[in-house]
């Protein structure tokens, strides 16, 4: 990972040490939550080898209708209690896994009734293929073989003060790669991508579902960073960028002279969130610049692959505004702290952006309640929807809020919208 580490004496290793299931465990944990994640993997249950890699299945599709190749049986992310979950890492991240000899088939599983599957995760992963943890050779399945008395988890990595890579340099890393993404654009100090990426994997490598809150975004070098994680094991991690919309000191001399002032659309197309973040999260995502041309150029650093490809990620951008008290109490804001509400829930899976007709609505994550004489609809939808966190209940009157709070399920927090959100501050979706 990095050119200067500390290496600790070896301590000996075991085969847990390394080696876990790659069914996500957990509470919760269900096919719906990842459907890129639940394909079948295709295992020679003879030699104990994975074969192929099925495609992701619909949700919408059984299981049971696929039909192994000849000779092999379907492998799915089925946990100890039955029910379908997902793997851990998604079919990218399984072949690269392969390919590095990182992923095995595992012991038979007599409650799920079908073969493990056992994988290293990012790090450990890393450090076998760097020599960190020392190997001889791969069995016959392409399977590293690990020298568990020649290897410690305490000889990966550790940061030092200074990192001596070319892609972690500023200059290459950071405002050469920038100027690739957004040509003829510039950014002071643009961080490198990849010395941020080092930074964050330290953290969360092994957290795919962490959230990394990024309150100086700048040029957003850090929900980038995460991009590539993500890429590299599958993961479903998040950044929250929070920038302003400034415009640089001699920018604005030249601004004023031409009349313009802060808040003219004119003015704000140049500010740093408009011109530099949002355009550079886009073409991160797209794997186009702002003009609608390829990316130009390849990653060079961990996984390499070229920038045109983009990255199978999701982004939307808000603007933080004044609202005014009397719309917000005449029900007028709502379509504008929509976007809020669905933040507070997780900021996953789909979004209620308007007052639903019947009176409310469920989303994957959260609930809306406006008309309580339908509280006991709205009761039952919740209580039916598996992983509902939040339940926003529309009202000012006390006593009705906490009858509905009783009837609902204890996993689920009710929040009194008007006490709580809808206050002087709105989202709108920025353009």
């Amino acid at each position: 990972m990095l050119e200067n580490s500390t290496v600790k004496p070896s301590k000996g290793l075991s085969e847990s040490d390394l080696w876990e299931g790659m069914v996500r465990r957990g509470i919760g944990v269900v096919r719906s939550q990842r459907p890129n994640q639940f394909y079948p993997i295709f295992i020679d249950p003879e030699r104990q080898a994975i074969v192929e890699i099925g495609k992701p299945l619909a949700l919408e599709e059984d299981r049971s209708l696929v039909v192994p190749p000849d000779g092999l049986v379907a492998v799915w992310p089925i946990k100890d209690d039955l029910t379908e979950g997902f793997w851990q890492l998604s079919p990218a991240g399984l072949k690269k896994a392969r390919q590095q000899g990182t992923v095995r088939v595992g012991s038979f599983n007599s409650k799920t009734d079908q073969w493990r599957i056992q994988y290293m995760k990012a790090k450990k992963a890393k450090a076998v293929v760097d020599g960190l943890i020392p190997t001889l050779g791969k069995d016959e399945n392409g399977v590293v073989i690990l020298d568990l008395d020649g290897g410690s988890l305490e000889s990966l990595p550790t940061p030092r003060t200074v990192w001596t890579k070319k892609s972690h340099d500023a200059s290459t890393g950071g405002a050469g790669l920038l100027n690739r993404i957004l040509p003829k654009r510039k950014f002071p100090f643009a961080k490198s991508l990849f010395a941020v990426e080092d930074s964050l994997r330290f953290f969360i490598s092994d957290r795919p579902d962490a959230i990394v809150l990024d309150f100086f975004s700048g040029s957003g070098t850090t929900a980038h960073a995460v991009m590539r994680l993500n890429r590299q094991d599958g993961g479903r991690r998040q950044c929250i960028s929070v920038t302003n919309n400034e415009v640089a000191a001699d920018e604005q001399a030249a601004l004023r002279k031409s009349g313009l002032r802060p808040g003219d659309p004119d003015w704000e197309k140049w500010g740093i969130c408009d011109y530099i973040t949002k355009p550079r999260i886009r073409a991160a995502i797209t794997g186009k610049t702002p003009e609608g041309e390829d990316i130009n150029g390849d990653y060079k650093f961990t996984d390499e692959f070229p920038m045109a490809e983009g990255f199978e990620e999701n982004a939307e951008f808000f603007t933080l505004t004044y609202e005014t008290p009397v719309a917000v109490h005449h029900n007028l804001a709502f379509q504008r702290i929509a976007p809020l509400l669905w933040m507070r829930a997780g900021a996953e899976g789909s979004r209620i952006d308007a007052l639903p007709d019947q009176g409310w609505a469920v989303a994957e994550t959260y609930g809306l309640l406006v008309d309580l004489d339908r509280s006991a609809e709205f009761c039952d939808a919740v209580d039916a929807c598996d992983g509902l966190r939040i339940a926003f209940i529309v009202t000012d009157d006390d006593r009705r809020f906490q009858s509905v709070a009783r009837r609902l399920p204890d996993s689920v927090e009710p929040i009194r919208l008007y006490e709580s959100y809808l206050s002087n501050f709105r989202f709108s979706m920025g353009r």
